[in-house]
């Protein structure tokens, strides 16, 4: 009698289940007509096996330019110190016939160079022969030569020095401008003075700049082990040909962490133009300081975009105090293009010739103007000490 009374309990439990399912069916699963998401995607059809066109071996690259590439041998003479206590009243009878001329040590380092033609022409970097009194070249094929000093550039870091010997081996300039992110190079110099070296790596980045090596920063960043002793040394591609002048390193340690860098070939030779044919380099100048315009200035200037310079200083009497500068002036073209920061600006200046015109573009006390200055020749700076 008790399991007939539940019995419509149980149906009514059943017909409830029923209908929940046919509601869940028809309402929640997607209908026969429901269009579902494609993602396409791409998909080989085979196998596919990574082939390279580069060579096995870079021995017949090292081969043409490993002959051209120099060990520099620097010496410089340093006056010593005199005793600390000579000066000491108490202590100076102690001295009295001790000669009191400074005593000389020499200091001697170490550095590559590459040469660029056979009248004897080397380029290296400034910072390897800065201060030196004597200069000593060496060649793969065992000959030595004292070298001089042609002339020097230490805001680009490059030098030119010239020795006399016959039959000298010279590199072939290549296209650095045209290097790309991925090609292969070979870094080649004497690092630690263990002799002629070379490492491969592949050109890691282009037209790196603001890093605090030199005033003009165009470098080539490689992963070819670059290490104390390289500085000067060719780096070159993948046929021989140079494509930059090693210079220098980002190392936590002294040596090589994968991250140097090489002045391009390109700016190499113009540099090195101006040095054979006036002794020294010609840039333009302006006689301003600038700062580069952080979003905080473009915020309180109410600038569009971050970009452009401030003028943060001008130079009583040069050209841009002449032309009617001010100081706060903002700069945002240079001869009708766009700036893009302070260094930007700088080399813009420095690659018109002295005496020719620069029309500059900016906003003075929220108002564009427009100057037109004529620049003057950039002052010489004075030799770094060697790095």
């Amino acid at each position: 009698m008790q399991v007939r009374k539940l019995l419509p309990y149980f149906a009514q439990g059943i017909a409830i289940g029923l209908v929940i399912g046919l509601i869940f069916y028809f309402f929640a699963m997607p209908s026969a007509t429901q269009q579902r998401p494609v993602v396409e995607i791409k998909e080989s059809p085979h196998s596919t096996v990574v082939t390279t066109d580069g060579p096995a071996s870079y021995a017949n690259a090292v081969a043409i330019a490993a002959p051209s590439v120099v060990n520099i041998n620097t010496t410089k003479l340093v006056s010593g110190q005199k005793h600390p206590l000579f000066n000491d009243p108490a202590f100076r009878r102690f001295f009295e016939n001790q000669p009191q001329a400074p005593r000389e040590r020499r200091d001697n380092s170490l550095g590559s160079g590459v040469i660029i033609s056979e009248q004897g022409y080397i380029l290296t970097n400034n910072h390897v022969i800065a201060g030196a009194d004597e200069i000593q070249v060496a060649l793969t094929d065992g000959r030595q030569a004292a070298a001089e000093v042609i002339g020097s550039d230490p805001e680009t870091d490059v030098a030119v020095l010239k020795i006399s010997l016959d039959n000298l081996p010279s590199i072939t300039f290549g296209q650095s401008d045209s290097l790309r992110v991925g090609d292969v190079v070979l870094a080649i110099g004497n690092p630690f003075g263990v002799g002629q070296t070379v490492t491969q790596g592949i050109v890691s980045a282009t037209e790196r700049s603001h890093l605090g090596i030199s005033t003009f920063e165009n470098f080539i960043q490689t992963d070819a082990a670059i290490n104390p002793g390289n500085s000067g040394g060719a780096l070159i591609n993948a046929a021989g040909e140079l494509i930059g002048i090693n210079t220098a390193i980002y190392s936590r340690s002294g040596g090589s962490q994968g991250v140097g860098f090489a002045i391009p070939a390109s700016l190499v030779k113009s540099v090195m133009k101006q040095i054979l044919e006036f002794g020294h380099t010609v840039r333009g100048w302006l006689g301003i300081e600038i700062q580069t315009i952080n979003p905080a200035l473009a915020e309180s200037f109410g600038l569009k975009e971050t970009r452009g310079i401030i003028i943060a200083g001008i130079m009583p009497k040069g050209p841009a105090d002449i032309a009617g500068l001010k100081t706060g002036d903002i700069i945002l073209q240079i001869n009708g293009q766009a700036i893009i920061d302070g260094t930007d600006a700088l080399n813009r200046i420095a690659q018109t010739p002295p005496g020719k015109e620069i029309t500059l573009n900016g906003i003075r006390q929220g108002k564009p103007f427009a100057i037109t200055a004529h620049t003057s020749s950039r002052p010489l700076p004075q030799n770094r000490a060697p790095r």
